[in-house]
């Protein structure tokens, strides 16, 4: 067995989940942070091409993918909620909080 282009793009994309975990776990990211957020969408992302890619029967990797579209929605949520709070604070930055 040799490796495939789509394994190498697959194997990234672990790799950017599972920094991205351990970072955070070592307290080097934020998790409401979008460095944060992107390395696990975009981790998500490579993992489902690989998926796609490879010759394997769907109903062998229907787990792998339905977890992986959880994943890309849960990021989009994630970046979704990071941006409206940077916003918020980005408008509140000039107005002193109220006593």
């Amino acid at each position: 067995m040799s490796l495939q282009w789509y394994d190498f793009v697959g194997l990234a994309g672990v790799g950017f989940v599972l920094v991205s975990f351990f970072l955070l776990q070592a307290g080097k990211l934020a998790g409401d942070s979008i460095g944060y957020q992107l390395a696990n969408l975009f981790g998500a992302i490579f993992i489902l091409v690989s998926i796609f890619c490879s010759e394997a029967a769907f109903k062998d990797v229907i787990s792998a993918t339905v977890m992986q579209f959880c994943w890309i929605a849960i990021s989009l949520y994630g970046l979704w909620r990071g941006t409206k709070a940077r916003a918020a604070r980005f408008r509140n930055r000039g107005n002193p909080p109220a006593a």
